[in-house]
C-alpha cells in the first residue's frame, strides 16, 4: 500500500514538475527557455536543497529541525572566520580550506549531538528542543562576530560556490552527490530503514529492538551536517558571511520536503520527490523573478503553498483511510459470508 502511495504521490508531482515548465516555457521561451536560465536555477537552490533534505530527514522521524538555518548560520561564520584569517596569514588556500570544511563538520556534528541528546535523551518535544537551539546556535554566531560580516576568503574558494563543470554549475554537482548519498542512506542502510520505523510507530520499532534513541541522536547528527555542508556552498556564493544570511531558507525547506511528500507526522518521505519538489519551487520562483514579482509577494506565495498542500494532503489521508477501512469491512462482510 505504501509503495503504491509513493509512487502516486511521485506521479503526481513529476506532471505537476513538467506541467509548470512547459507553461513557462511556452510562455516565455526567450527568457525562461535559455541556456543562462536554466544553469542560473540550478546554481540557485543547492543551499536550501540541503536545508531540505535535512528537514525531510528530521520529519521522518515524526519531528523537525527549526535550527536547521542557525547551524548552517554559525558553523558559516566558524568556516568564514578561518577562511579569512589564512588570507591574512598567508596559510596555503588548500589547506585553510580543509581546515574549514574539517571544523564545519566538527561543530555541524556537536549542534546535532546537542539537538538530538535534548530530544531523544531528555524527552524534550523536537519543535521546542530545535526552536531553543536555533536561538542558541544563532545568538553564538552574533556573539563571535559583533553582528559583523566576516569577508575575505581564498580565491580557489569562491569555485565551491559559483565555479562550473562543464558548464554544470559546481553547487548542483555537490547537491546531486549528496542526495544520492542521503537516498542510499534511507533505502540501504539500516540507520535509514530505523528512521522510518521510529517515525511510523516508535512503540513498535522499540519492541522491534531498535533503539530509538541512538537513531534520533544519529538522524540530528546527519541533519546538522548538511546545514553546515550548506553553509560552504552559501558563504562561497557570497564571499562573506553575517549572522542572519538565509533566513528565508527555513520557509522554503519546509515547503519543499511537504511538497515532495514526506509525511510531517513522520514514516514517510523521498529523495526523489524531494527533489522533484525542489525542481517545481525553483522553476516557480524563476518564473516569479523574471514577472518582476516582489520577494514580499513571494514569501506570501511560498506560506500560502505550504498552507494549501497540508491541507489537500490531509484531505486525501482521510479520504484514503476512509477507502481502506470501507475496503477492509468489505472483505470481513465477504469472509463471513463465504463462512
Amino acid at each position: 500500500m505504501k509503495i503504491k502511495i509513493k509512487s502516486s504521490k511521485n506521479l503526481t508531482l513529476f506532471i505537476i514538475m513538467m506541467v509548470i515548465f512547459i507553461i513557462l516555457s511556452a510562455a516565455m521561451p526567450s527568457k525562461f527557455l535559455t541556456g543562462i536560465n536554466l544553469q542560473s536555477m540550478a546554481s540557485q537552490f543547492p543551499e536550501f536543497g540541503l536545508l531540505a533534505l535535512a528537514m525531510m530527514m528530521a520529519m521522518i522521524t515524526g519531528g523537525i529541525d527549526l535550527s536547521v538555518v542557525s547551524v548552517s548560520n554559525f558553523t558559516g561564520v566558524i568556516a568564514a572566520l578561518i577562511l579569512s584569517g589564512s588570507v591574512e596569514s598567508s596559510t596555503p588556500a588548500g589547506l585553510a580550506i580543509l581546515f574549514a570544511v574539517l571544523a564545519v563538520i566538527a561543530v555541524s556534528v556537536v549542534c546535532g549531538l546537542v539537538n538530538g541528546l535534548l530530544i531523544a535523551g531528555i524527552g524534550v518535544p523536537p519543535i521546542l528542543a530545535t526552536l531553543g537551539t536555533q536561538g542558541l546556535f544563532i545568538g553564538l554566531a552574533i556573539v563571535i562576530t559583533e553582528g559583523h560580516s566576516v569577508s575575505g576568503f581564498p580565491v580557489e574558494f569562491m569555485g565551491l560556490g559559483s565555479g562550473t563543470v562543464a558548464g554544470i554549475p559546481v553547487p548542483f554537482i555537490i547537491f546531486v552527490v549528496i542526495a544520492f548519498l542521503v537516498s542510499v542512506l534511507l533505502s540501504r542502510t539500516r540507520q535509514g530503514f530505523n528512521m522510518f520505523m521510529v517515525g511510523s510507530n516508535p512503540t513498535v520499532a522499540r519492541f522491534s529492538g531498535v533503539n530509538n534513541t541512538k537513531v534520533l541522536i544519529n538522524t540530528y547528527i546527519l541533519t546538522a551536517v548538511l546545514a553546515g555542508l550548506a553553509s560552504l556552498i552559501m558563504i562561497s556564493r557570497a564571499n562573506s558571511m553575517r549572522p542572519g544570511y538565509g533566513t528565508a531558507y527555513m520557509l522554503q525547506a519546509i515547503l519543499v520536503a511537504v511538497l515532495g511528500g514526506t509525511d510531517p507526522d513522520g514514516g514517510f518521505g523521498s529523495v526523489k520527490g524531494l527533489v522533484m519538489g525542489i525542481v517545481i519551487l525553483q522553476i516557480t520562483q524563476s518564473g516569479l523573478n523574471i514577472l518582476a514579482f516582489s520577494p514580499f509577494f513571494k514569501k506570501f506565495i511560498w506560506g500560502f503553498a505550504l498552507l494549501a498542500i497540508m491541507v489537500i494532503n490531509y484531505l486525501l489521508h482521510n479520504y484514503n483511510e476512509r477507502k481502506r477501512v470501507m475496503e477492509m469491512n468489505k472483505l470481513k462482510a465477504a469472509t463471513q459470508a463465504a463462512v
